[in-house]
């Protein structure tokens, strides 16, 4: 390790040039072996350019970051950002893009499968005013995915072609980890992107509604060599949330569809566990009813810290303290929910229209106080 971090004899164009030109934004979990494979990589592609390169990591257990802070000691082109208490690879990326201090950004993943070799040619696209956003592509003539296998391959064509149809996506892979952008350019998107989830360019792009003059260039997808990947048995769930999201104009926010998807299945648990209950137990109704509230509310605390919070996951005695304030936020909320129902009822009495009501104000309330309570950022 000491041998591969020695000191290089040639010049930082960092420091010889001034300020950096070109910020490249690279999110990291386990990826120590990967930081220098990369770091050597973009050094020998990015001769003649002033840049720097930022690692966001979220605290990975395998200590990425240390590796990347030992390398930053002996190279000040390096940068990194560790993140404690949060995860994700969007919001890692809009964190790395913010605090860089280049006016044009790349995002790349560190796992060695997006071509730093068609960095300059991104560069020069953005530099000439002919492009505000440029996309590595995989899904046009000269790219390949082929490293895909079979069911990823056709995960990503099904995201892709929802993009496209439903949120009116022009370009061929929106669903691209790798991109550029001109800074100022994105910082006008910021406040409206999603720090959730993982397809960052796919919200930069349905967020511009058609306002970001965008070009794509072919590349081939490699292989992980390796690392792990930062997509994890959720992301269809979040892609569908961003997509639901920006249907709204970002009315709601993806954490809070996720936080009513997850509510939703709590009322088929809460179902289920009356049924069993009146018929299995032969149990009272008030208590069968009551069963079913509890269950129900203790499987949408699993759910939710698993999925809506996982960048802020409880874990070991903090479950129990997050289960207890669930348990008394919900039911607060059960008598919000009965409140605004019987308000609305006696203003028109539509029995769906106030349970609908009701219901919608009890999500909200208890969306609005799990984060307050439950779910605190540290």
């Amino acid at each position: 390790m000491n041998e591969i971090l020695r000191p290089t004899t040639e010049s930082s164009p960092a420091v010889v040039a001034g300020l950096p030109v070109l910020s490249v934004v690279v999110p990291t979990f386990n990826e120590r072996d990967n930081v220098i494979k990369l770091f050597e990589k973009l050094q020998a592609t990015l001769k003649g350019i002033a840049w720097e390169v930022v690692y966001v990591d979220d605290n990975s257990p395998d200590g990425t970051w240390d590796v990347v802070r030992e390398l930053a000691r002996r190279d000040g082109r390096v940068r990194c950002i560790r993140r404690i208490g949060r995860r994700g690879l969007s919001g890692a990326c809009i964190e790395g893009i913010l605090a860089s201090c280049a006016p044009y950004a790349a995002v790349m993943d560190a796992d060695l499968q997006h071509d730093e070799t068609q960095l300059p040619k991104m560069l020069s696209l953005l530099q000439s005013g002919a492009a505000e956003l440029v996309v590595g592509s995989r899904y046009i003539e000269g790219g390949s995915a082929d490293s895909f296998n079979k069911q990823r391959a056709s995960a990503s064509a099904f995201a892709t072609e929802v993009a496209k149809r439903v949120l009116g996506v022009a370009i061929a892979d929106p669903m691209s980890g790798f991109f550029m952008i001109r800074r100022d350019r994105f910082e006008q998107l910021a406040p409206q992107l999603s720090t959730q989830g993982f397809k960052i360019l796919l919200d930069i792009v349905a967020t511009a509604h058609g306002k970001l003059k965008a070009v794509e260039i072919p590349y081939r997808f490699g292989s992980r060599l390796h690392g792990e990947s930062k997509l994890d048995s959720m992301v269809a769930l979040d892609f569908l949330g961003l997509v639901l999201a920006k249907l709204t104009n970002d009315a709601v926010s993806l954490r809070f569809l996720l936080f009513a998807m997850v509510g939703g299945t709590g009322l088929f648990v809460h179902l289920g566990t009356l049924f069993i209950a009146l018929r299995v137990f032969e149990l009272p109704f008030a208590e069968a009813q009551a069963s079913g509230a509890f269950v129900a509310m203790t499987s949408n605390f699993i759910l939710n810290n698993f999925l809506t919070y996982r960048d802020q996951r409880l874990k070991g005695f903090a479950i129990l303290r997050g289960l207890i304030a669930f348990y008394l936020v919900c039911s607060v909320g059960l008598f919000a929910n009965v409140g605004v129902a019987f308000s609305v009822y006696d203003q028109e009495p539509i029995w769906w229209l106030a349970g609908a009501a009701g219901a919608l104000m009890g999500v909200v309330w208890n969306y609005a106080m799990s984060g307050l309570f439950v779910w605190r950022k540290r």
